[in-house]
């Protein structure tokens, strides 16, 4: 399983979507996620790639994780999992 399949099933699982339901220009907000699921989301993807977020909960924005769309998150696990290896 790559990691985008694997980020996919985690923000699937959360949003309580069918994983075909998700696309790479999904945005959190489009996937129905609010600031409590994206705090969740975070700790899923931390404990399935054991690897630390760098990420503001307060501010989203200006963390240096991007959150912006499924295709953004799937380049900050894989540039995290690169640095922690």
């Amino acid at each position: 399983m790559t990691i985008s399949d694997r980020v996919i099933r985690i923000l699937a699982d959360h949003a309580l979507l069918d994983t075909s339901d998700v696309t790479m220009d999904d945005t959190l907000e489009s996937l129905g996620l609010d600031s409590m699921g994206l705090v969740e989301t975070i700790f899923a993807i931390e404990e399935a790639f054991d690897i630390t977020v760098p990420f503001n909960a307060n501010a989203p924005q200006d963390s240096a994780f991007d959150v912006s769309s499924v295709r953004s998150i799937v380049a900050a696990v894989e540039d995290l999992m690169k640095q922690q290896a």
